[in-house]
């Protein structure tokens, strides 16, 4: 998987989940690859799709993104 079909498939996902989901639930409806989320990746949907990643029950974080934000 290529960075720009990640990026495209995470972002269209979060927009369409306002309340957000954690890295496990975009791995198990996207079928990512990756156990973990590359640290690079993260950062770069972080400046390009406004990635904000918020605690949320437990330990998970939440990954949302700003309703604003668009996919460059």
């Amino acid at each position: 998987m290529r960075y720009t079909d990640f990026k495209s498939a995470v972002h269209r996902t979060l927009r369409r989940t306002p309340a957000g989901l954690t890295r496990a639930q975009l791995q198990s409806r996207l079928h990512l690859p990756y156990n973990r989320p590359c640290p690079e990746w993260t950062r770069r949907l972080e400046e390009e799709i406004g990635l904000m990643r918020i605690k949320g029950a437990d330990r998970a974080l939440v990954w949302r993104v700003a309703a604003s934000a668009s996919a460059s």
